[in-house]
């Protein structure tokens, strides 16, 4: 599709995955059953969408992409190894088959719960799935972004092809469009000369969301404070923050501006231009799904 592009999609994308299971009470029944934390029920989960290739401690992996501290996932890790649900071989972890079987379960049980939705009219929630489905599908085989390193987690997430036109099409769908744009993103601000806990920084302050650095460190707990102090310090000497407070300069602003704008081009650009013309009906349409998950 061509610009402009529809800009008010994207932040749909993460509301519809923090409410879509907000009913489902499986992770509850085997937190309880298996004696361990919903982050590490979590981890477990998240795990299972390395597929066989299992995940590492590398950022953008089991570590965020966007944080300075190192190992934060092990404590969940390990408690997960207690329980039999994974192992470490060769500095990488796998699902055992214990694992495996949890995140099946739970796959079932999300594929059962989805059933019992009914956000819009059948007709209308066809559409929205099918269409988000051929956007991701287009996305997810563009030749850019061209590394990816979360677009594979969206076909383990899949699975088999959940029914056409279905709940579950569409939470496949959107699952799937967010691995994406992450990948673009990343691709955005690494095209930059930025990395991901400066970019993050360089968000907050765009944003006008703290007036001083304990304000930021508030808002990234997965950052150090001295590398939020020496992060805003390499932001300052590019000229992209102001030196007396956590303020973008204007060339601050249009960086971060101009990476704002490459993610939407290479997430939207590869929708074929059928989808593209249904944005308002897509937009409209998920929102409404949103405030009925509520």
């Amino acid at each position: 599709m061509d610009p402009p592009y529809p800009t008010e999609i994207p932040p749909l994308l993460p509301e519809f995955l923090q409410r879509r299971r907000a009913k489902l009470t499986f992770a509850l029944e085997k937190t309880e059953e298996l004696g361990i934390d919903r982050a590490t029920f979590i981890f477990v989960i998240n795990l299972s969408y390395r597929g066989d290739r299992g995940a590492s401690g590398e950022p953008g992996d089991l570590m965020s992409a966007y944080a300075t501290i190192p190992d934060r996932w092990l404590p969940m890790a390990a408690a997960a190894r207690g329980a039999g649900l994974v192992e470490e071989r060769g500095a990488r972890w796998y699902l055992t088959n214990k694992g495996r079987q949890l995140a099946g379960a739970m796959h079932d049980a999300a594929r059962s719960h989805y059933a019992s939705l009914s956000p819009l009219p059948r007709n209308e929630l066809a559409e929205l799935a099918r269409l988000l489905d051929r956007a991701f599908r287009a996305g997810a085989d563009a030749p850019e972004p061209r590394v990816r390193l979360h677009t594979p987690f969206a076909f383990a997430y899949r699975g088999e092809e959940p029914p056409d036109g279905s709940f579950a099409q569409l939470d496949a769908a959107v699952y799937g469009l967010w691995q994406v744009r992450d990948d673009c993103h990343m691709t955005a601000w690494r095209g930059a000369g930025l990395n991901g806990p400066e970019v993050e920084l360089l968000t907050r302050v765009w944003r006008d969301e703290a007036t001083d650095e304990d304000g930021l460190a508030a808002l990234l707990p997965h950052q150090r404070a001295e590398d939020i102090h020496s992060g805003l310090a390499r932001l300052r000497e590019r000229g992209l923050v102001e030196p007396s407070a956590p303020r973008t300069t204007p060339e601050g602003a249009t960086t971060r501006q101009r990476i704002e704008d490459e993610t939407d081009r290479l997430f939207f650009s590869p929708w074929p231009s059928e989808v593209g013309a249904k944005a308002p009906f897509i937009a409209d349409r998920l929102a409404k799904v949103n405030a009925a998950l509520n």
